[in-house]
């Protein structure tokens, strides 16, 4: 990916890797960013979706394109470790540096009765928002500038917090003992039980918080200045038939639409993809972000339609001694019998 400097941009451009980035938030930081010179590689499902992304950004951003950043759209399924594997290796020979790693992606199907599975047989909810970017993290990190600038996001949720206000509704997250995980490869949820589709959301959601911790953790114990950080963007919900809850409409697609209407346009305690991708864009450039010690944002809402974005505590079970370590060596052993 060729550099180049653009006079929107006081500062070298960065190069931002970010998952995630085709639709909902991961998009409109993709685009703000771009805007601003920074240089993308978007790693996209299939073919297709590659090149929907590339002409969506093309119309958007379609004037003085000369001043705009660089795009990379590789193909890279994240329910695959496999094509991740694939994925790295292209990367690699490419000899990209990396500034920012961003681990956006996230998938949601609560309705479902039963679990659906990634290629290697995970539960796809662990599988997508956690495993996936536990293994892309170990394999890219020999490319992350090592640098006081360079930072990892990851986007969690509040409702990895059962005393959140999301968190509070339905199954609350917990990893319990992490029996789930311990028995291997066929597992429905991460603490042995049985399958609860939202319980399994906020899980991963509580994972994304403890991998952040961990991974922060490592990189201090080895000098390394990486800034790691996690973040909650609040309650999105979009008018379109994409987005977040994409997945999760064909299992109640009524119950959707209501919530939908209740939660954005009579309780307006929702925010759109278009503010939440201003945040992850201002976390990426922004210096007042850079830190040696791991820190968790959230977008809460103070008021109707009124949110304030501020560092806020983990739940207790996210404080809890030695339970990210266990879920890392737990994450690690199950790649290394994926075949």
């Amino acid at each position: 990916m060729k550099e180049k400097q653009n006079s929107s941009t006081k500062e070298k451009p960065l190069t931002i890797f970010i998952t995630g980035g085709s639709s909902g938030i991961g998009y409109q930081a993709v685009i703000k960013l771009i805007s601003l010179g920074h240089n993308i590689i978007l790693p996209c499902k299939n073919l297709l979706r590659a090149n929907q992304v590339l002409t969506n950004i093309f119309n958007q951003l379609s004037c003085d394109l000369a001043k705009k950043g660089n795009i990379y759209t590789p193909i890279m399924d994240l329910s695959d470790l496999n094509s991740i594997d694939l994925f790295c290796s292209e990367v690699k020979k490419k000899g990209f540096k990396i500034d920012v790693l961003i681990l956006n992606a996230g998938l949601q199907y609560t309705g479902s009765k039963t679990p659906r599975r990634s290629i290697q047989g995970f539960e796809l909810t662990f599988a997508v928002n956690h495993l996936s970017h536990f293994y892309l993290t170990q394999n890219l990190l020999p490319l992350i500038n090592r640098s006081k600038n360079s930072k990892i996001i990851v986007t969690s949720s509040e409702v990895h917090n059962p005393k959140s206000s999301g968190g509070r509704v339905g199954a609350k997250a917990s990893l319990g003992k992490l029996s789930g995980l311990a028995s291997g490869v066929g597992f429905e949820m991460i603490d042995g039980n049985k399958f609860n589709a939202d319980k399994a959301y906020k899980d991963s959601k509580l994972c994304n918080i403890l991998f952040a911790k961990e991974l922060r953790n490592r990189l201090k114990k080895n000098c390394l200045p990486i800034t790691v950080l996690a973040w909650a963007p609040g309650l999105v919900i979009s008018r379109d038939s994409q987005g977040f809850f994409r997945y999760s409409r064909k299992y109640n697609q009524l119950g959707q639409i209501l919530f939908s209407s209740l939660a954005r346009d009579l309780l307006k305690i929702t925010t759109s993809n278009e503010k939440a991708g201003m945040l992850l864009s201002e976390l990426v450039c922004s210096g007042k972000y850079n830190n040696t010690d791991f820190n968790y944002y959230s977008n809460k809402i103070i008021s109707p339609g009124k949110f304030v974005f501020e560092k806020t505590n983990i739940s207790e079970e996210a404080n809890q001694e030695g339970l990210p370590n266990r879920l890392w060596e737990l994450s690690k052993s199950l790649i290394e019998n994926k075949n």
